[in-house]
């Protein structure tokens, strides 16, 4: 069978990669275990990863690399070894650490802040899984246990990891039987330089043609676009002139080998109810609370910049029941309207620029590339990105925004993971040279988790940002409800009463009746629906 050679976007993040930029994203999750468990959880979750490895391609896969890094590198097939990529770490007792005692979450959040530096070993399959002991106990007096997962960028996407958490966690406490059909495809476990040099090529030339082929069609679309263009203005938000570049603030510098990690959780039915309230999307209120958290913030910090700071916002090029584990995401840019102290105006603001976005964004999505030819190209990203880092370019020039927002869609129901009771999802990503901060976002069950990874250097209290959410969800809270959703009609004079009631004495009343029962049907029921058929 051809050799599967990583695509430009997915090879890029092996390139970027450095000790001061680690390209894995993963998750903390906060578990609890059932009553009465007295088995060892790192040996019953490598029993239960060896189940559904067969169902799981992206964990048995390892890189094979071009001779001389001349093209991008190959997958071929790999064996795992379990004792390898699930370890257990166990906490020291609270008689030990001193201090006041902390609660689960937070001494997660301070063991990932540790291990998220890690790299991953390139001559292994690119996965790790820590088992973290010695938290207290629940509320309900059971036992908890913590997972972090690491997962090179190179091999999955937010959307893809979410495909590939469907085979690894249940929606049981008893773990589900898996149908395995089995397959018919030889295993490579490594690579010829005839047939790398060879595939290589070939690759390099059907990229080419691909691009010609596609080339009047992408011109058009682009022509098309062009016609509508949007302004700065309109995708960054008015006050936003005609400069693109976001201003200076502490999250804005070079960053460092040590990060720092803290998360939240909101209420997604609360939140949702919200987002109806004032016309808006689920995105919107996202993006509304991380605008309200990174005021109140630097306001704290008095470091607050006059202009608006500028997310970076990845978005999902993958079609509808694409469960391919690669990388298909573009990036687009949104304003935050952080220089508006009126939250009713910062939420029309964002309203306004994530529509923008959107429209433009909807037209240029079947155009921008996820591959591209790749012969020569490792050698340039590697090159560009050392230089970069090395001399704190970052630090010297102004960035095109200011930190990295993701809403990655999750389950909407509770999950399972070896038994074991998921009780939060928070995810964890990437920060890079001059965007210090990485706010992912993920639903899962019946909450928002929010996981904000950070430099450690340039936001050692990103703690404290965590908390502000909580803040900017009260600012939510608190905010008037719009004249059509709370303000009854007003009364019709009597003459243009008795006018009304003649020319329509019942249908009219029957008529809105049957609208008020159809909306929340329309707007609240389908996901939903569409959440547990997942």
């Amino acid at each position: 069978m051809p050799m599967k050679q990583l695509s430009g976007l997915d090879a890029t993040f092996l390139y970027l990669e450095k000790p001061e930029m680690p390209m894995h994203v993963g998750a903390m999750n906060l578990l609890e275990l059932p009553a009465g468990y007295r088995g060892h959880f790192v040996t019953d979750l490598r029993r239960h990863y060896a189940a559904r490895m067969p169902a799981t391609p992206a964990l048995r896969r390892r890189l094979w690399w071009m001779p001389l890094n001349l093209a991008n590198p190959a997958w071929v097939d790999a064996e795992p070894d379990l004792t390898h990529h699930i370890i257990e770490h166990k906490l020291p007792s609270r008689a030990k650490m001193g201090g006041p005692a902390k609660d689960a979450r937070t001494l997660l959040e301070e063991k990932v802040s540790v291990l998220h530096p890690q790299l991953l070993d390139r001559s292994k399959p690119l996965w790790r899984v820590h088992v973290i002991e010695g938290l207290p106990r629940s509320a309900n007096g059971h036992k908890q246990v913590g997972v972090y997962s690491q997962l090179h960028h190179a091999a999955v996407d937010g959307q893809a990891a979410v495909a590939l958490g469907n085979v690894l966690y249940d929606l049981t406490p008893e773990p589900r039987e898996i149908e395995l059909r089995p397959s018919q495809r030889s295993k490579t476990f490594k690579i010829g330089m005839v047939e790398m040099l060879r595939g290589a090529l070939t690759n390099e030339v059907s990229q080419v043609v691909r691009i010609v082929r596609n080339l009047p069609a992408t011109l058009g679309t682009v022509a098309g676009t062009a016609k509508g263009a949007l302004t700065t203005k309109q995708l960054l938000g008015k006050g936003s002139g005609n400069v693109t570049l976001a201003p200076a603030t502490p999250m804005n510098v070079s960053v460092g080998t040590t990060r720092a990690f803290a998360s939240a959780s909101v209420p997604l039915k609360e939140l949702k109810a919200l987002a109806h309230a004032h016309d808006a999307t689920l995105n919107d209120m996202v993006l509304m609370l991380c605008a309200g958290a990174l005021r109140n913030y630097l306001l704290q910090h008095d470091m607050l910049p006059r202009k608006s700071l500028v997310a970076a916002v990845p978005i999902s090029l993958r079609q509808a029941g694409d469960n391919r584990s690669d990388n298909q995401a573009s990036m687009s840019l949104i304003s935050l309207g952080t220089n508006l102290a009126d939250p009713v105006k910062r939420l029309t603001h964002i309203r306004a620029a994530s529509r923008a976005m959107k429209t433009t964004m909807g037209h240029m999505k079947s155009i921008l590339p996820t591959d591209f030819p790749s012969i020569g190209v490792p050698w340039l990203i590697e090159a560009a990105a050392s230089l970069y880092g090395k001399a704190k370019v970052a630090d010297r020039l102004p960035q095109v925004a200011n930190v990295v927002i993701s809403n990655v869609p999750g389950p909407l129901v509770p999950l399972y993971l070896a038994g074991a009771r998921v009780l939060a999802n928070c995810p964890t990503s990437i920060v890079v040279h001059g965007m210090a901060l990485n706010i992912t976002v993920q639903s899962f069950d019946a909450h928002m988790d929010f996981g904000l990874m950070a430099d450690a250097a340039a936001m050692p209290d990103v703690k404290s940002l965590a908390q502000a959410l909580e803040t900017a969800l009260d600012e939510l809270r608190a905010l008037p409800q719009p004249a059509a959703a709370t303000t009854a009609p007003s009364p019709m004079p009597t003459k243009a009463r008795r006018t009304a009631s003649k020319r329509v004495p019942v249908k009219a009343p029957e008529t809105v009746r049957k609208v008020s029962r159809k909306r929340p049907s329309t707007r609240d029921s389908a996901p939903v629906s569409k959440a547990r058929s997942r």
